[in-house]
């Protein structure tokens, strides 16, 4: 039993998928919150843009 511990102390292949796993969401954040300021921008673009048609 002291060895099986022993080896779960040493055993770091689990860190490396969490850590993938932490990359892969930041990045999908970093997505999300870009392409809802590019949204933003392009909302109140074609809303000059029709304010100018309609005049």
């Amino acid at each position: 039993m002291k060895t099986f511990f022993a080896r779960f102390a040493q055993d770091e292949s689990g860190a490396t998928a969490i850590e993938y796993g932490l990359i892969a969401a930041l990045i999908g954040v970093a997505i999300v919150g870009s392409a809802r300021l590019v949204g933003t921008n392009l909302n109140a673009l074609f809303g000059e843009i029709n304010t100018e048609l309609t005049r």
